[in-house]
């Protein structure tokens, strides 16, 4: 049975008037025709305080419990009341699809929403980065709160709320890879089986029988065996491991509902990776059919001052700042124009004359093929690296900007096409998040946790480190470690669950 939404949180369901109705179906044709393929989309009417719980909760109403959702949803409402913000739509990848209009919106803006949104959930559905999103997630979700709900009422609301905040701080060190990669016929990865977990010790039991059969006695012993066992190793996994949420599920020693809850923030991170890694081509795309739509098929004379005003607000960028909608958007326009004017190819990159180039069409007329393909197959990193041109960076004024301290600016620091495409994909590189890895889960043969950072230019921020490492010690019940490098210079940043330290070469200090 599927959640509903609009009945969660007491409030009742609000329905598009007959005139939004009409507006919607059409919409959905027009979209159709043009090639958009989307599951059923069901349009919800939400006031500001609702639309702002819901952006608060990532999208979904039947979130677990915790206070982060509560100071979000504060920011949010603070933003809103002061003009600093507003949610026009907000959409969640499930099927069906399930979008949250802001009920004082006007008509045009509305129109301009629903068509914004069929373009989100057609690239949801035909994205192959999307392509093991559980859909059923809003079910998923729900699931999720109820079992939290359940062990706060057995173990109290400060002892799991003080572990999620342990784990979320780990949301982060998962392989957004993994989805795709080969996997056997139980659909676990290689690395799933490197050793025993306690899990696989029990004896098959109905769940309300489980503490008679595999009594807590009994499984403690048994991860005591497996973690003796594991301590003569030398060293352990075989190869870096990126999943670092994986290899703690596998081998901390936690009690079942601490494994449970870590399983549950790692699913619902894996839920989201996806949408942080094709942020740029989602917005764009979205971009692309609202604009097409709306200036081809559905405005009005008199609505089209108010149409601009919006569409212009949504794909301004400031200096310093990179707007995925502005950049996905102008990027699948230039596809669709290259390749209907045929400017790809050997005979397009060879030519050198200018004159030429800017005139050069073939009336190839493949751009809507051209954009569906892109749209299909790539992400954020691919999308950029194959189609970001230095005559796309000219017509945009694309530059690479670094922030004066002097004087407190954002100021050009350069216009060569290369720097700036290096910026963007080093920006995008792993959704901007540090590359950690576990290497050793026998550290000093001592049990304790070794972690590296690939190093790729940037240091990592020690004050985040510090929480992190205190967090992941709290959890693997071990000193960890941090291999990694600090101003060019060789470093392991350690936490025992007590104190921090950065050791440098062969100097250590600490730091509180």
């Amino acid at each position: 049975m599927t959640v509903s939404p609009s009945l969660v949180h007491g409030w009742t369901r609000r329905r598009l008037p007959s005139e939004l109705e009409d507006a919607r179906a059409e919409i959905a044709e027009i979209t159709w025709n043009e090639g958009l393929r989307f599951c059923e989309t069901v349009f919800e009417m939400c006031s500001f305080d609702e639309i702002n719980m819901l952006a608060s909760y990532g999208g979904f109403p039947v979130r677990y419990p915790h206070w982060r959702f509560g100071m979000e949803y504060l920011r949010m409402k603070t933003g809103y009341e002061w003009g600093l913000q507003k949610i026009y739509e907000m959409v969640i990848n499930t099927d069906p699809a399930y979008a949250y209009l802001l009920d004082n919106n006007t008509v045009v803006d509305q129109k301009l929403v629903m068509a914004h949104v069929y373009g989100h959930v057609d690239f949801f559905q035909n994205n192959a980065w999307f392509k093991y999103t559980n859909r059923k997630m809003l079910d998923e979700m729900a699931n999720h709160a109820t079992r939290i709900r359940r062990y706060i009422d057995r173990f109290g609301l400060e002892t799991v709320e003080s572990f999620i905040d342990a784990c979320l701080s780990l949301e982060n060190l998962i392989d957004p890879m993994r989805p795709h990669m080969r996997q056997d016929d139980n659909g676990i990865g290689e690395d799933d089986h490197e050793t025993e977990t306690t899990e696989t010790l029990k004896l098959p039991s109905k769940s309300y029988m489980d503490r008679y059969i595999n009594p807590p006695e009994y499984l403690k012993e048994q991860r005591q065996i497996i973690e003796a066992a594991q301590r003569k190793k030398q060293h352990f996994p075989e190869s870096p491991r990126k999943d670092v949420l994986l290899f703690l599920l596998k081998h901390a020693p936690l009690n079942r509902w601490q494994t449970d809850v870590l399983s549950i923030i790692r699913e619902e991170a894996y839920y989201y990776a996806p949408q942080a890694q094709t942020k740029i081509m989602n917005e764009g795309w979205a971009c692309f059919w609202h604009s097409r739509t709306m200036t081809g098929h559905v405005l009005t004379d008199a609505d089209v001052v108010d149409y601009a005003d919006h569409h212009s607000g949504t794909v301004a960028m400031r200096p310093g700042q990179l707007n995925p909608y502005k950049i996905g958007l102008e990027l699948f326009r230039n596809i669709e124009e290259r390749w209907n004017k045929g400017r790809f190819g050997k005979d397009w990159l060879d030519c050198e004359d200018a004159a030429q180039r800017h005139d050069w069409d073939t009336g190839a007329g493949l751009g809507l093929e051209k954009v569906f393909q892109v749209r299909q197959t790539h992400n954020d990193i691919t999308f950029i690296d194959n189609f970001l041109t230095e005559d796309f960076c000219r017509d945009n004024g694309l530059f690479a900007y670094e922030y004066d301290k002097r004087s407190k600016q954002f100021l050009i620091d350069s216009r060569q096409f290369a720097v700036i495409k290096q910026k963007l994909l080093f920006m995008l590189s792993n959704r901007g998040e540090p590359r950690i890895m576990v290497t050793d889960g026998n550290h000093g043969n001592r049990g304790e946790l070794e972690l590296t950072h690939q190093h790729e230019g940037v240091d990592i921020q020690v004050d985040w480190a510090s929480g992190v490492l205190a967090n992941l010690s709290r959890i693997w019940g071990r000193p960890v470690h941090l291999v990694t490098a600090l101003e060019d210079t060789p470093a392991v940043l350690s936490h025992d669950g007590d104190e921090f330290k950065v050791q440098r070469n062969a100097g250590t200090k600490s730091k509180s």
